[in-house]
């Protein structure tokens, strides 16, 4: 059985007290709700419709298949869109107060054919609370033939990782397409759910009609109305995929698996010697946050220190909350790591991949 893992008191409660307080005066000063504006209303809409346009177009319109090759490309950042902008929100409960509006626009993972359910438990349950620790957090888990925490074994092959790990995060998406009713079976032994058998029966009966139903829709309409051939249909597939993969595998890496934020251990009890507010701190990091255009398609997830302390308030105010975290990490003397720029953020990822492909111990 693995030993819990357990986080330790408040050393300096006096900061998140402040913190809290700033936060909260910031909403009550301005009368403003912690959950969507008109603007993310706008952005949702956007996102979706970059995913669906292209798909009609393929359906309805006869062109040259290197046209239909650059639209399914459209679609794949459109699916990266929905994922990082509409739905990531919608499963921490910060998109609207109304938790059925969350529940819906949560779907919207299995609109783009991944699975709600499996994400609120990999992402939220295991990520944002066990954020960078190895055997706890799955995004740093290994993946393959990659490491991405020093706690992990070093093999020969890794001091090559920054160059083949792309492949790799090419294939995200496809990873939970194919592998989430392994995955959801894999939760429940891990005791992962906390839902009856009967609901689990029902649950798993949606996930796999879901499957089918976009399985159909992605691969099958193409072929049924535009006349597509079977490997045209596939190539397309796999072209928006691979684009959404590389995004969002590049986009989450950045956030954590760069120089900087730490990974940290518990000891043989189980034990953090950090509070949860200060773990989240010194293992995350923001990056880019003055690129209005990144930070409107990434769903603020460059604003990765404020996510993690206020997941439940929509990321539109990220770059608001942004000024006041990082105002108050310097007067209480609290890690707070961020990159300038994109490209900044990039470069130190490499150096980290080079990093945990060499070192055995951090």
């Amino acid at each position: 059985m693995h030993t819990p893992v357990t986080f330790a008191q408040d050393q300096n409660p006096d900061f998140k007290k402040t913190l809290f307080r700033r936060v909260n005066q910031y909403f009550s000063e301005k009368s403003i709700s912690r959950h969507h504006t008109p603007g993310m209303l706008i952005k949702t809409a956007a996102m979706l419709l970059i995913y669906i346009i292209p798909f009609l177009l393929i359906l309805t319109i006869s062109m040259p298949f290197w046209l239909v090759l650059v639209l399914y490309f459209v679609m794949g950042v459109g699916t990266a869109g929905v994922g990082m902008s509409v739905m990531h929100d919608a499963n921490h409960g910060g998109y609207s107060k109304n938790q059925k509006v969350n529940r819906l626009l949560g779907l919207s993972m299995n609109l783009i054919g991944a699975d709600s359910y499996n994400w609120k438990i990999k992402h939220n349950k295991l990520h944002h609370v066990f954020t960078n620790i190895y055997g706890k957090d799955e995004d740093i888990n290994n993946r393959v033939i990659l490491r991405f925490a020093f706690a992990a074994p070093l093999k020969k092959y890794h001091k090559y990782q920054h160059l083949y790990a792309w492949f790799f995060y090419a294939l995200m998406s496809f990873s939970m397409i194919f592998g989430d009713v392994s995955k959801r079976i894999s939760n429940r032994k891990k005791g992962l759910t906390n839902i009856s058998a009967k609901a689990f029966r029902r649950s798993m009966v949606w996930l796999i009609v879901s499957k089918a139903l976009y399985t159909i829709i992605i691969l099958g309409f193409p072929i049924i109305f535009a006349g597509l051939l079977w490997w045209q249909s596939l190539l397309g597939f796999a072209v928006m995929h691979l684009t959404t993969g590389t995004i969002l595998s590049i986009i989450f890496q950045m956030a954590h698996v760069v120089e900087g934020p730490e990974q940290i251990t518990p000891d043989e009890n189980g034990k953090m010697p950090d509070s949860l507010i200060v773990h989240q701190l010194r293992t995350t990091s923001d990056f880019a946050k003055d690129n209005r255009l990144l930070s409107w398609y990434v769903g603020g997830l460059n604003f990765q220190v404020e996510h993690h302390l206020f997941p439940k308030i929509c990321h539109v105010h990220y770059p608001a909350l942004a000024k006041i975290v990082e105002q108050t990490t310097r007067e209480f003397n609290m890690p707070y790591y961020v990159y300038d720029s994109f490209s900044a953020a990039f470069r130190s990822h490499v150096r980290k991949l080079k990093e945990l492909g060499r070192v055995k111990v951090g």
